[in-house]
């Protein structure tokens, strides 16, 4: 009697964690903020040198590869050298495209030039908020500052799960250090572009369904 009476505990606390983990995951999908979107604008891509295709040859950048895949063109407002700061002083004139999607890849020039961790996060979350307010959905691109000592996964996750954006971890993941797919010591060459416009692409086409 004692083992049939745990055995219904068991099973009873297996549906209970598996309604819990449905629900969280539903939960998540419905959280990315200003979807589904009712904007007909274009996609944009935000960001510093990789947004921008150092290491690329003409019309292998990541935004250029990124739009022929999911068919959609991705308007390119990459700036070497950005930091977050910069990001913000000319985020005017991307804001103005009024896009339906904004893709965010900055933070690794921060981490280079020894910018406040939390000033980093603070601008990130500045520019993605100022995104959001005009109805466009985020998608934030992780940078994997342990190349450069000291890891922001978690910083970089927590601003996603804090504006409610769509997140992709370590941008450069399967791609940095493998010789065929760099330029250089940071930056892609066109075959590593096209992996991590392969990667993002599903993503992507979800938040523009």
């Amino acid at each position: 009697m004692e083992v049939f009476v745990s055995m219904k505990i068991i099973v009873a606390a297996t549906i209970i964690v598996a309604g819990g983990l449905a629900w969280y995951m539903l939960t998540r999908d419905v959280a990315v903020k200003n979807y589904p979107s009712t904007k007909t604008g274009p996609v944009l891509l935000f960001g510093d040198s990789l947004a921008e295709g150092v290491g690329a040859t003409k019309g292998n950048d990541l935004a250029t590869q990124l739009g022929k895949i999911i068919g959609v063109p991705i308007l390119n407002y990459g700036v070497s050298g950005d930091t977050t700061r910069d990001g913000l002083l000319r985020l005017d004139r991307a804001l103005a495209e009024n896009p339906r999607v904004a893709i965010i890849l900055l933070g690794g020039n921060d981490f280079l030039k020894k910018i406040p961790r939390e000033e980093t996060f603070q601008n990130l979350e500045e520019i993605v908020t100022a995104f959001q307010q005009q109805g466009t959905i985020v998608m934030v691109l992780g940078v994997r500052s342990g190349i450069i000592g000291g890891g922001a996964d978690e910083e970089f996750e927590a601003l996603a799960e804090r504006t409610g954006s769509v997140y992709m971890s370590d941008v450069l993941s399967g791609v940095f250090a493998q010789s065929d797919l760099m330029s250089d010591a940071i930056h892609p060459n066109d075959t590593g572009y096209a992996k991590i416009a392969e990667r993002l692409a599903p993503e992507l086409v979800k938040l523009l369904r």
